[in-house]
């Protein structure tokens, strides 16, 4: 039995920080773990950006409120799950995710929390565990699962080195040149073909 780990923002949806950031004209919040591999340092940094802006959860999760898929994201992740155990594993937080995950048609989502105060304000962030997207994908082939993961970013690297198979769906060139032991993928179709092939076919 194959599970499909597939990351989030990217594959399935839009990167939520870039279109928070071009809402908001803060041009360095559109830093995402296709730029900074460290996921640490990324959030330190998106926290401290919101507090110096004075922005806070109810804002961020205005902009994911008007949010959809990407373009075939839904028809891809229905015709994966008639295949196999579909599974998003993203560095996202349950608070921004509920909307996406309802137009996806409520896939299994294992991502973070956000500590938020009651004014609203972001004080800080919560791991559900370090490295969480390898340590999946090495839970399901312990519970004796075979895993195929898609992933675009540096994060996601982990996930696709731990699996039995890992694809890039759209990733950067500079992700594409670190890891080119990852066939590259491009559209829907494309992952289509890539999990067929991981699949033997099937």
């Amino acid at each position: 039995m194959n599970i499909a780990c597939l990351d989030l923002e990217g594959v399935l949806v839009p990167e939520i920080w870039i279109l928070f950031a071009e809402r908001t004209g803060i041009d360095e919040l559109r830093m995402t773990t296709r730029d900074e591999p460290d996921y640490d340092v990324l959030m330190k940094r998106r926290l401290e950006i919101l507090s110096e802006h004075s922005l806070g959860l109810r804002d961020i999760q205005e902009v994911i409120g008007g949010m959809a898929p990407l373009p075939g994201a839904r028809e891809f992740t229905d015709w994966l799950r008639e295949r196999c155990q579909v599974v998003i594993l993203s560095d996202t937080f349950y608070q921004f995710a509920a909307p996406l995950m309802r137009q996806l048609g409520h896939p299994t989502l294992f991502c973070h929390s956000l500590e938020v105060d009651p004014s609203g304000k972001v004080v800080d962030y919560h791991l559900r565990l370090t490295d969480p997207k390898r340590r999946a994908v090495e839970a399901f082939q312990n519970l004796n699962f075979r895993t195929i993961a898609a992933g675009d970013s540096y994060n996601d690297t982990s996930m696709l080195s731990a699996a039995d198979a890992g694809i890039l769906f759209c990733p950067p060139q500079n992700v594409i040149d670190e890891f080119p032991q990852f066939p590259v993928t491009r559209t829907y179709d494309e992952l289509r073909e890539a999990f067929l092939a991981a699949n033997g076919g099937e």
